[in-house]
């Protein structure tokens, strides 16, 4: 089939958001008020409509009132993993959408769900990343969007093409709530086993953190930025970020040290439950592999294997506490000591070794659902890229 481009600025209008002062914003509902999306809400998923900030109605107006079929994009941040990133309106939302935001508001030469479509692609988010870098904050010129050119069949075919690709989205996230739902089991056999971890129920003896295994800082004296030949070896290298973005093991590794890096850092064994410090407090992550990691990161080495599993699952209902607590300064930390005070409530060794068994037996579910979930992840793409190429 033959393709026609045409300009995303020939089929949609850009919308700008909405201005407001610090003063004018509130974070709970108010009379007289109307909610504001920020780009913190437009997720890889979709559109998240918690965390919201409420600003006097008279400062949306009716245009800048998200319609459905309207694309939210993040026009500014400093980081450019956010900016461009983008999220369609499913239904009609009574509320507006900020200034480091815009809208695509599609016209009638184009389905919605296609328009959509062409913004969940790779290609994009790579094009965007490059035209939208700035020195300090990464900002989306109106024309970086209306110039990018979107192949147009005939409405008939663009809706073709939009179910097709929507009902392989849907299949994903099935997946995805699956495993979601596997995360909270966990935690479900854990409150089963042992009582809830806080109130301690069952009157389990109560040991501080620091006498059933060890806790020590990652080590790292000189930063990867400023020595790069610190880096590019065989020695794993575990971040922050990857710490807390994982399901709670840590399975692969974007960075790995050479071996001067090694010499100035520490190599943790496989098993080393990690703990992130900063900037995301209390995250945790068992490495299935040895790996350096630094000092923003705790390892924790239990006494007994067993316990690994325990801590790991009883510190993610501490997690919320621990951040909250965090004093903040540039950003947000806490200190080695007050990880090593925390109170846990230990039982016996023999019910600990049942509660790893039966949370191995949930990660064989969980592995299956990611194979899965990966799977069709590949086939996504490969629509997705034949969709925009006439093949579909």
């Amino acid at each position: 089939m033959s393709l026609s481009f045409v300009r995303v600025g020939d089929l949609s209008e850009q919308i700008r958001g909405v201005t407001y002062g610090k003063e004018d914003a509130t974070k709970t509902p108010v009379s007289g008020y109307l909610p504001v999306l920020r780009a913190g809400n437009i997720t890889d998923h979709g559109l998240f409509y918690g965390d919201l900030v409420y600003v006097p109605a008279g400062k949306v107006s009716a245009k800048q009132k998200l319609r459905t079929g309207d694309i939210v994009v993040a026009a500014s941040s400093g980081s450019l993993d956010v900016v461009g990133k983008t999220a369609p309106v499913l239904a009609d939302f009574d509320g507006g959408f900020g200034a480091f935001c815009k809208v695509l508001r599609p016209n009638s030469r184009v389905e919605p769900k296609y328009f959509a479509q062409f913004f969940k692609r790779p290609e994009y988010r790579t094009t965007i990343s490059s035209l939208a870098a700035g020195a300090n904050i990464n900002n989306l010129r109106n024309e970086h969007l209306d110039e990018l050119l979107i192949p147009l069949p005939p409405l008939p075919e663009q809706r073709r093409i939009a179910a097709i690709l929507d009902q392989a989205d849907a299949l994903r996230a099935k997946r995805r709530e699956a495993l979601a739902q596997l995360d909270s089991l966990t935690q479900s056999i854990f409150i089963e086993m042992f009582g809830d971890p806080v109130a301690n129920p069952k009157g389990w003896p109560i040991r501080k953190l620091s006498d059933v295994g060890s806790l020590d800082r990652g080590v790292s004296k000189h930063r990867p930025r400023n020595a790069p030949e610190l880096l590019g070896g065989a020695y794993p290298l575990v971040q922050t970020g990857e710490i807390a973005n994982c399901d709670g093991y840590v399975r692969s590794h974007n960075a790995s040290y050479s071996e001067f890096g090694l010499r100035q850092s520490k190599r943790w064994p496989k098993g080393t439950l990690c703990i992130t410090i900063a900037a995301n407090i209390a995250k945790t992550g068992i490495l299935t592999f040895d790996a350096c990691f630094p000092d923003s990161v705790v390892g924790f080495k239990a006494e007994q294997p067993e316990t690994v599993e325990f801590v790991r699952v009883w510190l993610s209902f501490l997690q919320q506490a621990l951040e909250a607590a965090a004093p903040e300064s540039a950003q947000k930390n806490i200190n080695l000591a007050i990880l090593r005070d925390l109170n846990i409530p230990l039982p016996p060794s023999s019910l600990q070794e049942e509660f790893a068994k039966r949370v191995s037996a949930t990660e064989a579910f969980r592995s299956t659902n990611r194979t899965a979930l990966a799977e069709l992840d590949t086939l996504f793409a490969s629509l997705q890229h034949r969709a925009f190429r006439g093949d579909l």
